[in-house]
C-alpha cells in the first residue's frame, strides 16, 4: 500500500469537509486516488443516511433568503438530530446554500429543490445526494422538512427571523409603492411570526374551521347553563374574537395594541396615496 501523505489527507478534507481520520481511511482504501476517495466518502455518507433513516430529526433551523430587489423570497426548514449540530457553522452554511439555490432557481417545494444541483463548494452534487454526503460529514440524519417560495412582481417580499433561527416569517405585499412599503412589510413579517395568524382575511378561513369553533362555543355556552335564546349571540361574539386571533388583518398590531393591522394598512394607503394589500404569508416554527 502506498504511503498516504498528510497533504493528501488535508486536500481531501478541504474538498469534502469530512474529518481527518475518515479522509485518511478513504485514501488508504482507494490507493491514494483522490477522486475515488471522494466517491468512497460519498457512498459512506449515503450508507450512513440509510442507516439513520429511522432516527428523529427534530432539531435544525428555519432560514430565509430574499432577493436584493425584494421581489422574491424563500423560507425553508432543515432538520437534524441534535441542537449541537444545528448550531454549528457546517449545518447553517449548508442550510444557507440550499436557501440561496432555491431562491436562484425559484424552487417552490422540497421535491423541486432536492432535484437541483449545488455548486462545486458542495461537490457539484444534486441536493438529494448532498444531503446524504452531509449526513456522512455530520453523523446525523438531515431532512428538508418544508419550503415555500413567494414572488411579488407587483410589490415586495419581506421577512423576519427570530434570533436562534427557530421561527421565521415571509410576507408578500401587492403595492404600487414598493420602496415605501418595505418597512411596513418588515413589520407585518414580525407580526406574522409573533401572532401566528392562519389567513389574511376572514373570507379565507376554511368553513370547517368556523363550524368546529361555533360548535365548541355553543356547547360551552349550554354547558355553562346559558339560556337558549342567548346562545346564538354568545357564539357570534366568541366567533368575532376567534377572527381577531387567526385573521392577520383583524389582529392587534404588535407595535400598537390599540390598532388593528387593517387600520395600519389603511393609514399607509392614506399617507402614501398608495395601494397595498397582503397577498400571502408563510410562517415556520421549528418542529411544528
Amino acid at each position: 500500500m502506498s504511503q498516504i501523505s498528510a497533504k493528501d489527507v488535508k486536500d481531501l478534507r478541504d474538498t469534502t469537509g469530512v474529518g481527518m481520520m475518515d479522509c485518511k481511511k478513504a485514501l488508504e482504501e482507494t490507493g491514494g486516488d483522490m477522486q475515488k476517495a471522494i466517491e468512497y466518502l460519498r457512498k459512506k455518507g449515503a450508507a450512513l443516511a440509510a442507516k439513520r433513516a429511522d432516527k428523529e430529526a427534530r432539531e435544525g433551523m428555519v432560514i430565509i433568503k430574499i432577493a436584493d430587489d425584494r421581489k422574491a423570497g424563500v423560507i425553508l426548514e432543515l432538520n437534524c438530530e441534535t441542537d449541537f449540530v444545528a448550531r454549528g457553522d457546517v449545518f447553517s452554511g449548508f442550510a444557507g446554500a440550499l436557501a440561496s439555490l432555491a431562491l436562484e432557481k425559484g424552487a417552490a417545494s422540497p421535491e423541486a429543490l432536492l432535484a437541483l444541483t449545488l455548486d462545486e463548494a458542495y461537490g457539484g452534487e444534486s441536493v438529494d445526494d448532498a444531503m446524504k454526503t452531509m449526513t456522512g460529514r455530520l453523523g446525523e440524519k438531515l431532512e428538508l422538512k418544508r419550503l415555500a417560495f413567494l414572488t411579488a412582481p407587483d410589490g415586495v417580499v419581506e421577512s423576519y427571523v427570530h434570533p436562534g433561527s427557530q421561527l421565521g416569517a415571509l410576507v408578500q405585499l401587492s403595492t404600487d409603492k414598493p420602496e415605501e412599503a418595505k418597512a411596513l412589510a418588515k413589520d407585518l413579517a414580525m407580526q406574522v411570526a409573533a401572532s401566528s395568524p392562519i389567513v389574511t382575511d376572514r373570507s379565507a378561513v376554511p368553513a370547517d374551521y368556523i363550524e368546529k369553533e361555533m360548535d365548541i362555543y355553543r356547547q360551552q355556552a349550554l354547558g355553562q347553563g346559558k339560556p337558549e335564546q342567548f346562545v346564538d349571540k354568545i357564539v357570534t361574539g366568541r366567533l368575532e374574537k376567534y377572527y381577531q386571533e387567526v385573521v392577520l388583518t383583524e389582529q392587534s398590531f404588535i407595535k400598537d395594541a390599540n390598532a388593528r393591522v387593517s387600520e395600519v394598512l389603511a393609514d399607509f394607503r392614506k399617507k402614501h396615496q398608495a395601494q397595498v394589500d397582503v397577498k400571502a404569508f408563510v410562517r415556520y416554527q421549528l418542529g411544528q
